[in-house]
């Protein structure tokens, strides 16, 4: 496996930057995750990496040597595309073989047997060696074409959203999968997608993307603790974060055109004047002597949890409580906020 480090990749398409200042490494052996919304440059990202487009500034380096002048062939990298990319007309077994009987590669048919079928066994699809791929189904398409590239062992394993095209108890069963095959043969895999609930579960780190910067990298609990920006905030998390103007008077936090009045602790004191308030919505909590009053507009059951939806005045804050909730819509509501993890910004949206 190999160790990757991106230093300041730029890369435009016309006048578009897709890429400005890109600067990150992946460890060997490490799950990384990119995240971003579509268009934030996380796949020309894996494109650079690979070879497959040539950036304008930057450099790609494979354990500590520079890539950039190497064909994507000399860089043995495995690409798993969003689509499956396999040939309809073959089996399971040649197109898993495929990448093995490359001239370059030149590997014995005893070999390829055998790599093929250890591929097709971790993968579960032992099964479905003989059928032409045209005839299976998604799921199972995604795990030939994941199979395709571990047969390979190659230097880094980049996945660029392979699982956005499945329904989504078939997307977390694999993302289960892909983890697990990844922690057992300690691979290193950089992942792109936009989905954050992917990205928390599966990453060691995670590097947030927007219009082709890095705005943030750290580990999925950091990410999620600390977002760095409300960007980064709003991206991570689900429901959503709530956030709210305020201003700080007195000591206190108030939110405009609402009775939410916080008395802030002394290391809060340097906050600016206005903020931007953001709470998760599992630290506003429904309970019999919570201190603020509000009044249900919405609520969500979603069986394991229910999504209540509170107005405070103007504002509305979405709180989550466990399983599912006696709360009806239009009834007052007692509820808590956990101040110890409040999180405040400054106007541009930047991390106090």
């Amino acid at each position: 496996m190999a160790e990757i480090e991106l230093k300041n990749l730029t890369k435009h398409f016309g006048r578009v930057p897709a890429l400005d200042g890109v600067s990150f490494d992946l460890k060997d052996g490490e799950f990384f995750v990119l995240l971003g919304p579509t268009g934030a440059g996380k796949t020309t990202t894996l494109r650079v990496i690979a070879g497959l487009e040539k950036q304008d500034g930057g450099s790609v380096l494979f354990n500590g040597q520079p890539a950039d002048a190497m064909t994507p062939a000399e860089r043995d990298v495995a690409f798993v595309f969003q689509q499956y990319s396999l040939y309809p007309t073959m089996s399971v077994y040649d197109n898993l073989a495929f990448p093995l009987r490359s001239p370059l590669r030149k590997t014995p048919e005893p070999d390829i047997k055998k790599r093929v079928e250890e591929a097709a066994d971790k993968l579960r699809i032992s099964h479905l060696l003989t059928r032409k791929t045209g005839h299976l189904s998604g799921g199972e398409m995604q795990r030939v074409s994941i199979g395709r590239a571990i047969v390979r062992s190659p230097q880094i394993f980049l996945m660029d959203e392979p699982l956005s095209n499945l329904d989504a108890k078939l997307r977390e069963a694999l993302r289960v999968e892909l983890k697990h095959l990844q922690k057992t043969q300690n691979s290193t895999t950089l992942f792109v997608t936009h989905d954050q609930v992917e990205a928390l579960t599966m990453a060691d780190r995670i590097a947030v993307m927007r219009e082709g910067r890095i705005v943030q990298t750290g580990a999925p609990q950091d990410i999620y603790d600390r977002p760095a920006t409300t960007f980064v905030a709003q991206l991570v998390g689900t429901p959503r974060i709530n956030l709210l103007e305020a201003s700080i008077q007195e000591g206190t936090l108030r939110v405009p055109n609402s009775p939410l009045q916080v008395p802030l602790s002394d290391m809060d004191g340097r906050l600016p004047p206005s903020v931007l308030l953001g709470i998760r919505p599992e630290d506003v909590q429904p309970q019999s002597d919570g201190e603020f009053t509000g009044e249900v507009a919405l609520i969500e059951p979603l069986g394991v949890e229910t999504v209540l939806h509170i107005r405070v005045g103007g504002p509305t804050l979405v709180s989550i409580v466990p399983g599912m909730t006696d709360l009806k819509r239009g009834s007052s509501v007692r509820y808590g906020i956990a101040r110890d993890r409040l999180h405040f910004f400054n106007p541009e949206g930047l991390r106090l």
